[in-house]
């Protein structure tokens, strides 16, 4: 019989070199293969699948390519068949999957032997002897699944959803505070400095009007001959009063009436407590007063009165002056400029004008003062003539004069 054009005779089957047939199946080329013989390999086998009977010829005997693509045709519309019932959920036969067909009633489809419906496109369906016109290859989708692996996949896809959406808000977040942090900071300040001026303005409040900072005690300080009960009872009107709200002014009178008092200085200690530390008058002289004496300062002012004089504090004798007068100020200014150890010896102190001023010490002599000028520097030239005279004659009966007191002079009685 004569072979068709393009037919050679088949050879033997190219075998491995351990003597086992070569593996013709598609996909599945082994390395030293020619990509011409994969590709006939595979035209071969999905020709063995599609075409069951003879290929008809037209006008003569037909070439192998024309039987090449006419085997290629039929084995890419039963591929696409195929796809179809899948996705239709057929099975490979045409078939529904409860049994059933698509075809109209009445029209029996052809089957082959194994691979169902036999293509009526080829060259012997019509008998024109033409090839079929190439249809394009559909694409097949994935299988179908079952519903567990669709649950799974739409869990998955549910997880990574949140999670995108979690790392696009961790990261819009990171946005807005890098761009607002000048004017977070600037908020930050000025609510530091609103919460400052609120606090101070509390404290103020509580300070006025909050009764646990009300005077309830008065310690007074300094007090030697005032009595600090009598202080206290004077400030009894202030008790209750909030320390802010504290009337000095009254305080002020209160404490005027204490004549011993020179001076005096205030300080509040919360939460409930006046201090008054006060400096009382020293008294420098002593001044006969009918039956008494009246310790003087060197204003004036009488400090205390005294049935009897005093030790250690001149009496003084301005006649008929009065003792907040004048002559008597420059007598206490002579006694102020006294050193305290020489004060102590001085017995009295008389004067007629402000610049005849007259001390007696306690051992007899007199001392011609005069004004109350550079007294300071008349009491040291009086205690360097008292010394040089007890060195020389520490017994006799002499007057200092001092009123001029670049020139000090002694002089016998």
């Amino acid at each position: 019989m004569r072979r068709p054009e393009g037919f050679d005779a088949p050879g033997p089957p190219r075998g491995r070199k351990d003597g086992s047939p070569q593996d013709r199946s598609p996909g599945r080329a082994r390395r030293g293969e020619e990509p011409g013989e994969q590709d006939r390999a595979t035209t071969g086998s999905a020709a063995d699948d599609v075409a069951t009977g003879p290929v008809p010829t037209t006008g003569g005997p037909a070439s192998g390519v024309d039987r090449a693509r006419s085997l290629a045709s039929g084995a890419a519309g039963r591929l696409g068949a195929l796809g179809e019932s899948l996705r239709a959920g057929r099975g490979a036969d045409g078939r529904a999957s409860d049994g059933s067909s698509d075809a109209p009633p009445g029209t029996e489809q052809p089957r082959d032997a194994d691979a169902g419906p036999r293509s009526t496109t080829g060259p012997g369906a019509g008998g024109s002897g033409q090839p079929p016109a190439e249809r394009p290859v559909p694409v097949l989708g994935p299988e179908p699944s079952t519903a567990a692996d669709a649950a799974t996949r739409a869990r998955g896809a549910r997880r990574a959803a949140r999670r995108a959406s979690a790392e696009r808000r961790r990261t819009e977040r990171a946005e807005v505070r890098r761009f607002t942090r000048r004017s977070r900071h600037r908020r930050a300040a000025l609510l530091t400095a609103a919460g400052l001026v609120v606090v101070l303005v509390a404290s103020v409040l509580v300070a006025v009007f909050s009764p646990l900072l009300a005077l309830r005690t008065v310690t007074v300080e300094g007090a030697e001959r005032v009595d600090p009960a009598a202080v206290q009872a004077a400030l009894g009107d202030q008790m209750g009063t909030p320390l802010a709200l504290l009337d000095f002014d009254e305080v002020e009178r209160a404490l005027e009436a204490f004549p011993l008092i020179a001076s005096y200085v205030t300080e509040t200690a919360p939460p409930d407590t006046l201090v008054v530390r006060i400096s009382e008058r020293q008294p420098v002289a002593t001044v006969a007063e009918g039956d008494g004496f009246d310790l003087v300062d060197p204003a004036g002012v009488v400090v205390q009165r005294l049935d009897a004089r005093p030790e250690g504090v001149p009496l003084v004798d301005v006649g008929a002056a009065e003792v907040d007068g004048p002559l008597f100020r420059a007598v206490g200014e002579v006694l102020l400029g006294l050193p305290v150890q020489l004060r102590s010896t001085v017995d009295t102190a008389t004067a007629t004008t402000p610049d005849d001023v007259t001390l007696t010490l306690t051992t007899g002599e007199r001392v011609v003062w005069g004004s109350a000028d550079e007294s300071a520097r008349k009491a040291q030239v009086l205690a360097g003539l008292v010394a040089d005279q007890a060195r020389r004659d520490p017994g006799a009966d002499v007057e200092y004069d001092v009123s001029a007191p670049d020139a000090g002079i002694i002089r016998a009685k």
